[in-house]
C-alpha cells in the first residue's frame, strides 16, 4: 500500500502533466500548412542529403517522407539533427537532444523533452533529423509543441508528423526503430538545458 507522501506525490505530478498538456493544447491554432518562399530555407536535395547523412539511410522511404514535408511546407528555415530515447505504457516519456542549425546562419545545443497519454506501448532510441519552418533564431523553438493531430506520415521505414505552435512548425523525422506504435496526445519542449522534468 503506497504510504500517504507517495500518493500525495504521484497526484501531485499528474496534476502538473495534465495542466501542461491543456495549456500546450489551447494555444496550439489550427494546423495551415503555409509554404516558404522559394529563395529562403534549405532546398530539397540538400535537406536529403543532410538527412541521409546524419541517419544513414538512403531508402526511398525516407525521400518520400521529405518530399511530402517540402510538398506542405515548403523550405525549411533550419533543421536539428539529434539523439532521443523514449518510451511508453499508456503514459509515455521522450527526451532527446541535437544541434540546431539555421540555414543564415547561427543555432545551437538545444533539448527537448515532453509526456504523452493514449495507446502507446514500446520503447526506442534513436536519431532523429527535425525540420524547422518559420523559425530564424533558436529562441523562437523554446516552447511547447503539441503534435498537430492526423499529421503522422509513414513510408518504407520512414516517419514523420508535425508539431505546432503559433507559426513555428517543426517535422521530426525518424527512421526504424525510432517508431513507436501507438496513438497518442502530448508535447514536446524544447529548452537550451538538459532537464529530467518532462513538463
Amino acid at each position: 500500500m503506497n504510504s500517504p507522501q507517495k500518493t500525495v506525490s504521484r497526484r501531485t505530478f499528474a496534476k502538473y502533466w495534465a495542466l501542461g498538456i491543456a495549456s500546450a493544447l489551447i494555444s496550439v491554432p489550427h494546423a495551415t500548412w503555409a509554404n516558404a518562399p522559394e529563395n529562403e530555407g534549405f532546398d530539397e536535395d540538400s535537406i536529403l542529403k543532410a538527412a541521409s547523412d546524419f541517419l544513414g539511410d538512403t531508402t526511398e522511404g525516407l525521400g518520400k517522407v521529405i518530399a511530402k514535408a517540402f510538398k506542405e511546407q515548403g523550405r525549411p528555415s533550419g533543421y536539428i539533427k539529434g539523439e532521443e530515447v523514449a518510451g511508453a505504457a499508456t503514459i509515455g516519456l521522450r527526451y532527446g537532444e541535437g544541434q540546431l542549425a539555421f540555414k543564415h546562419g547561427g543555432g545551437s545545443r538545444i533539448f527537448w523533452q515532453g509526456p504523452s497519454i493514449g495507446f502507446d506501448l514500446g520503447g526506442n532510441a534513436s536519431k532523429v533529423f527535425v525540420l524547422v519552418y518559420h523559425a530564424h533564431k533558436t529562441e523562437d523553438l523554446l516552447k511547447r509543441f503539441p503534435s498537430v493531430d492526423g499529421s503522422v506520415y509513414y513510408v518504407g521505414g520512414a516517419g514523420v508528423n508535425y508539431q505546432q505552435r503559433d507559426d513555428t512548425i517543426l517535422a521530426p523525422i525518424r527512421l526504424g526503430v525510432g517508431l513507436r506504435a501507438g496513438a497518442s496526445i502530448g508535447y514536446t519542449h524544447y529548452t537550451l538545458t538538459k532537464t529530467l522534468n518532462p513538463l
